[in-house]
């Protein structure tokens, strides 16, 4: 398969989509998350240093509670 042939089918796809999309149901996409992405809420709040980063004050970003770090 050469790039003009990859191009060419493109080409095909979005004109048929485009043409069609009178006739299409739209189906909303579901949510999917991450596990790093969700918040635990074990942690004690901070009121002083920021527990990733000792030298900065703690913001309350959420990160330090978060799965991702």
């Amino acid at each position: 398969m050469n790039e003009e042939l990859l191009r060419q089918m493109v080409r095909e796809a979005v004109a048929k989509r485009l043409s069609s999309s009178e006739d299409v149901i739209e189906v909303p996409m579901a949510l999917v998350r991450h596990s790093s992405h969700y918040r635990y809420g074990s942690l004690p709040p901070s009121g002083g240093p920021c527990l990733i980063e000792p030298t900065v004050q703690c913001n309350h970003c959420g990160y330090c509670e978060s799965h991702g770090h």
